[in-house]
């Protein structure tokens, strides 16, 4: 074994007890929580719109952005809900790199996950007592989840997860939204299969526990675009693919049937200025087809405060050191479009 022990982990109850939530906060992520539900379950028109940086990588930058979503979602308030991203942890798909907060609280510096838990656990609390806005996370690690379980409206399943066994019994267990991305391979029967098996119950290990669970009814799709054997890139936003998709769904019998489209990701090649374009034409297909307005719930998009990307150490405050993004004024226009169209 060359395993070596670093450092004892906090507990979850240790943390959250260090770090509670206060009743002001709670009582708002429980509105923002029913509001959420109910487009998921197709009883609110709005659509989603879950937006953010690559990865979290500087808590006032990321704070100072959801701090400009808050206005712009009482502008829009009428016809979208904003979910910012706040992404603590990145996967890697060599596993080299910068791995997000949870690992490295300083980019520049090396991994202290004891301090990333704390650090990405202030952040999300300060970003929402800021902007009053709950926040999506990826759940790269299941066993991280609970560090921050009181805090999130959404959680997604990356490309490179959705087949893992822990993550989609660990879905089953979650009481809120958990969009689960296509695999890399594009292969769409895998993502159902993944949805299948967590809106179902399950008996498993979990941070130490026999547990079991009652299913996620509120698990659904993301479909993020492919990767061929040749490394290219194939779309599966076009309208074709969303209705083909919608078919599919409706045969499993799934629970609450939704779909998010990401706009950047193989969908877009990874340029980042497509998704304006992507976004767009989703919203066409939307008002084009009433099966698809019914199942499509919404839209993930990455941007930040500045445009584009930069390397790990780089000195523009706001500027991903990881994929490439929207800068805000791009993101302020995109926003105010999708409300103005979606009708």
């Amino acid at each position: 074994m060359s395993f070596k022990r670093i450092q004892k982990i906090p507990t979850p109850d240790q943390i959250l007890q260090k770090m509670p939530m206060s009743a002001t906060l709670k009582k708002i992520k429980a509105g923002r929580d029913r509001e959420i539900l109910n487009i998921l379950k197709g009883k609110d028109k709005r659509l989603l719109v879950i937006i953010g940086p690559c990865s979290a990588d500087n808590e006032l930058a990321l704070c100072e952005y959801v701090s400009r979503l808050a206005p712009l979602q009482n502008k829009v308030r009428d016809r979208l809900i904003l979910i910012p991203r706040i992404y603590t942890n990145k996967p890697r798909t060599t596993g080299a790199g910068y791995k997000g907060m949870l690992h490295q609280p300083k980019a520049s510096e090396g991994p202290n996950i004891s301090q990333g838990i704390i650090v990405i656990r202030r952040m999300h609390l300060k970003a929402l007592a800021e902007s009053g806005l709950t926040a999506a996370d990826e759940m790269l690690y299941p066993e991280n989840y609970p560090y921050l379980e009181d805090i999130l409206s959404y959680v997604t399943i990356g490309a490179r997860s959705v087949e893992n066994q822990e993550h989609r019994l660990t879905v089953s267990g979650l009481d809120i939204p958990v969009g689960m991305k296509n695999p890399t391979s594009g292969d769409l029967n895998v993502l159902l299969n993944s949805v299948q098996a967590a809106q179902i119950p399950h008996t498993f290990i979990y941070n130490g526990w026999e547990v079991n669970t009652q299913g996620n009814p509120l698990a659904h799709c993301i479909l993020r675009g492919a990767i061929n054997c040749h490394g290219q890139s194939i779309p599966n936003y076009h309208y074709e693919d969303l209705i083909n998709f919608a078919q599919a769904y409706l045969k499993r019998k799934l629970l609450n049937p939704a779909v998010i489209v990401d706009t950047n990701h193989a969908n877009s090649d990874k340029d980042f200025r497509q998704q304006p374009r992507i976004a767009e034409e989703v919203m066409r297909s939307l008002n084009r087809s009433k099966d698809l307005k019914k199942m499509v719930k919404g839209l993930m998009i990455e941007s930040y405060l500045k445009e584009g990307s930069q390397e790990v150490g780089g000195r523009m405050f706001g500027k991903s050191i990881t994929d490439a993004c929207l800068g805000w004024p791009d993101t302020k226009k995109l926003i105010l479009t999708l409300a103005e169209n979606n009708k």
